[in-house]
């Protein structure tokens, strides 16, 4: 099979299995993150495009990595955009070493309150992984 190339559209599961989440996972976050904008074709298939991606991997790590909660980064990206979730999932290096540091400090600074603790987070998680698990006993007694 040959593979797309990077401009190329992706389909929900080419985007699930790329970012290791559920395909659901997907459609719940298009609920609540409206930059989030599928292409949607004939039958609701939807077609991320680049820009979809790196959004919804700069929001996998916020929420994964770095523990905030959904309304936490609802609030970034309501207070810094897109544009700087995007540099940061790129790792984009327009900014001088100075200018990232300070770029990156009021990011910090802005959203540190919408941080979740690792308690809560590990907590979260374990009910996660129990819900993943359920999902799984259920579709195979179908």
């Amino acid at each position: 099979m040959n593979a797309k190339s990077p401009e190329a559209f992706r389909t929900i599961s080419e985007v699930s299995k790329d970012l290791s989440l559920p395909q659901h996972v997907l459609r719940f976050w298009e609920t609540k993150f409206i930059q989030i904008k599928p292409i949607k074709r004939g039958g609701g298939r939807r077609y991320y495009r680049p820009e979809d991606i790196k959004l919804l991997r700069g929001i996998k790590s916020l929420l994964y990595n770095d523990g905030y909660t959904i309304r936490g980064v609802q609030k970034v990206i309501k207070e810094v955009g897109t544009k700087k979730i995007l540099q940061k999932e790129v790792g984009n290096n327009v900014f001088t070493d100075e200018e990232n540091a300070n770029n990156e400090a009021e990011i910090n600074r802005k959203v540190s309150q919408h941080k979740l603790g690792e308690t809560k987070r590990k907590k979260l998680m374990n009910v996660l992984n129990d819900l993943v698990d359920l999902r799984k006993k259920i579709n195979q007694g179908d």
